[in-house]
């Protein structure tokens, strides 16, 4: 695996940010965990808009919270291989279903190990924001995942079904 560093999204971005999102369309898959509604907005520099909205107190929507996404960028050749959201704070939502951090990789990059890097950095920045009890939610069937969070020292608390039938799996790792 090469090294991945995290980037703040921005304009430069563009076209591997649409070409990461295409990939994960290509595949079936429709919602892109970590994104923060990347592939809900018709116009890149709108999704910038919102993260930039997102990212500060005073301007988050009521109805989310203060959260900072980053890509995950692999050195050696600048290619966005995943992607990475951390909630600052949990609002009562996050605390029953979603966690602190969201986070995924682009299928022709999974199963190299990246997922893995990627939440570590993104547990790092979690200490630069003070935060030191980090929840980290997945669904039972998502195997992958679980044991990304295992590896980076996540604690099973508890499962239970959430309203799409499927079994979540909450998971604390403690900074």
């Amino acid at each position: 695996m090469n090294e991945l560093l995290l980037s703040s999204p921005n304009k430069s971005h563009e076209k591997q940010a649409l070409e990461y999102m295409q990939e994960h369309f290509s595949v079936g898959e429709r919602d892109l965990h970590g994104a923060s509604l990347l592939e809900k907005m018709p116009v890149y520099g709108d999704w910038l808009t919102h993260l930039k909205k997102t990212n500060n107190p005073r301007t988050a929507d009521p109805d989310w919270v203060t959260a900072s996404t980053f890509f995950a960028v692999r050195k050696a050749d600048k290619k966005i291989v995943g992607i990475i959201d951390i909630r600052h704070y949990l609002n009562d939502f996050l605390k029953g279903y979603g966690g602190h951090i969201g986070y995924g990789v682009r299928p022709s990059e999974r199963r190299k190990g990246y997922a893995t890097e990627i939440l570590r950095l993104g547990l790092e920045y979690c200490k630069t924001i003070n935060l030191t009890h980090i929840m980290l939610a997945c669904y039972k069937d998502n195997a992958a995942s679980a044991k990304t969070i295992v590896k980076n020292g996540g604690i099973f608390e508890k499962e239970f079904e959430y309203t799409d039938g499927k079994t979540i799996q909450v998971y604390w790792v403690t900074l």
